[in-house]
């Protein structure tokens, strides 16, 4: 499973949380390859932006000190859950061709559901006209799918809200865009450098 290289800005506390038991600056961000949720130490002096992309990768990093661990949906602040949709929107729009290939390219779960059908308000009749059209010709954009498949709901938003579904559920069993949500532990201050990328086995569309 690739790392996260990059990560977007959800919310920074430049004083840290109120409980914490060392206080020092932390922001809060969401990767955009795995939608990893992540908490982390930036480097002294350095303000973080609500929405700026950072580089969180092996090499060198420019405004983060450290990881401190991967967290949860629930560990999230208010400020970070209130900026966590409309990111994952931006992470899309920014990623087009790797989100229309599963619309391309997903299959079925089991014999009786396909991966499309996890899809927020997409029901039986929506997968089957999305799989008759990708038989005549591939989707080439958002606007084609919504153009060519009946009273189909906005792709990146039906994308976004499934994304949002596999952060927030602790027990969800399957995974289409994300790693599973880290288990909540807790946190003594002192900073956890562990690799975050290590996790729960995922399904992923096209596997």
């Amino acid at each position: 499973m690739p790392a996260e290289d990059n990560a977007i800005v959800l919310d920074f506390l430049p004083k840290g949380k109120p409980n914490s038991f060392k206080p020092e600056p932390i922001a809060q961000l969401i990767g955009t390859q795995n939608f990893t949720l992540l908490e982390v130490v930036p480097r002294e002096g350095m303000d973080l932006k609500v929405g700026e992309n950072v580089y969180v990768g092996k090499e060198t990093r420019e405004k983060i000190e450290y990881i401190k661990n991967r967290i949860s949906y629930k560990q999230l602040t208010n400020n970070a859950v209130s900026e966590l949709e409309k990111t994952i929107e931006k992470i899309i729009l920014d990623n087009k061709q790797r989100f229309l290939d599963f619309f391309n390219t997903s299959g079925p779960i089991t014999i009786k559901r396909h991966q499309l059908e996890l899809l927020p308000s997409l029901g039986k009749k929506h997968m089957q006209d999305i799989l008759r059209e990708r038989q005549k010709k591939p989707f080439e954009s958002f606007e084609d799918i919504e153009k060519r498949v009946h009273l189909m709901p906005n792709p990146v938003k039906a994308i976004a809200k499934r994304i949002i579904i596999e952060l927030e559920d602790p027990d969800e069993r399957h995974y289409l865009f994300c790693r599973p949500p880290a288990k909540p532990r807790q946190d003594f201050g002192g900073g956890f450098r562990r690799n975050f990328n290590r996790g729960p086995p995922r399904q992923k569309f096209g596997q």
